[in-house]
């Protein structure tokens, strides 16, 4: 009798700054809170590690602005 081995997948959210104008679309679809504002009103992603990979956040960018990954 074999075992599989399960491993949790992750996700890798990075914002690229110079095309994201702040518009706070990605803190309103992302369904597991993922962004939030910094002190200085910028959308960052806090928590990374919460994402589930569903990229609504990329779909809805207008700015193409935000990449999501899926990491082993």
């Amino acid at each position: 009798m074999s075992q599989q081995q399960q491993t949790k997948k992750g996700a890798s959210v990075l914002i690229h700054p110079k095309r994201c104008k702040n518009c706070g679309i990605c803190l309103e679809f992302c369904p597991q809170g993922v962004f939030a504002w910094s002190a200085d009103s910028v959308v960052e992603a806090v928590q990374p590690e919460k994402c589930n990979l569903c990229r609504q956040c990329e779909m809805r960018c207008p700015d193409f602005a935000i990449f999501v990954q899926e990491i082993a």
